[in-house]
């Protein structure tokens, strides 16, 4: 069975963050570590991101079609 657990890797010890489940693992059983680090955020997220969309899309041609299409209508008349 696997399981993942985060762990702080410090002075050469792996050291649990949280416990690991007593039925998953007991005292003194040899275990096989799979290592992948975790990328720290460097800030937010949205400035990450920011401008990948730039040259994909352009904005004021896609706020044409917006308002044409809300011009366009599909409903039936209402009857009384």
């Amino acid at each position: 069975m696997a399981k993942t657990i985060k762990a702080r890797f410090s002075h050469g010890i792996f050291t649990p963050l949280d416990p690991p489940p007593p039925e998953l693992v007991h005292e003194g059983e040899e275990v096989l570590l799979a290592v992948s680090s975790i990328a720290p955020t460097s800030g937010s997220t949205i400035r990450e991101t920011a401008g990948l969309w730039k040259g994909l899309l352009d904005a004021e041609e896609l706020k044409r079609d917006i308002y044409a299409d809300r011009l366009v209508s599909t409903r039936p008349p209402v009857s009384f």
